[in-house]
């Protein structure tokens, strides 16, 4: 018994289901199965009209999976790769720059359990808050802080 191949829209929706895709990354993986031009373009607008692609949900499922690990640039990056307008992605990163020292410092909290002793080991601590797209001015204040002043609490305790 021979099996059809899936239908553009039911590749799509197996996508889908798996986790949020922006109509530009469905275009992308899906293209080489486009056998006559325009149908991969018109499955697309389906799901769009049906609300099955939803360039806000992408947004959000970005922002709740990455945002506790990673900084603003990191976002930011990530959104530009899957093809999210200029404007969500400005709106996104806006929202997540009034907790990056707080969530930098958290970060750093869960991986190195002291300060740098010494230049090399600041270096370290530094290339890794940097690879996780937080930027030098905020790996800067949190590798400055005053680990022991009870002031630079976040809790305020």
């Amino acid at each position: 018994m021979a099996f059809s191949a899936p239908s553009l829209k039911g590749r799509a929706l197996r996508l889908l289901s798996q986790r949020e895709h922006s109509r530009a990354e469905l275009e992308r993986k899906l293209a080489r199965h486009e056998e006559e031009p325009g149908t991969l373009a018109k499955a697309l607008d389906e799901l769009v009209a049906k609300d099955f692609i939803s360039e806000p949900r992408v947004v959000a499922s970005v922002l709740h999976q990455r945002a506790a690990r990673s900084g603003a640039l990191r976002v930011k990056q990530e959104l530009q790769a899957k093809g999210i307008a200029p404007e969500a992605i400005a709106q996104a990163v806006a929202g997540l720059q009034g907790t990056e020292v707080e969530r930098a410092t958290a970060l750093w909290r869960r991986r190195f359990d002291a300060p740098p002793a010494d230049a090399k080991e600041r270096a370290k601590q530094m290339r890794f808050l940097m690879a996780r797209g937080f930027s030098g001015a905020v790996v800067s204040k949190v590798l400055r802080s005053d680990f022991d002043d009870p002031s630079d609490d976040p809790n305020g305790e």
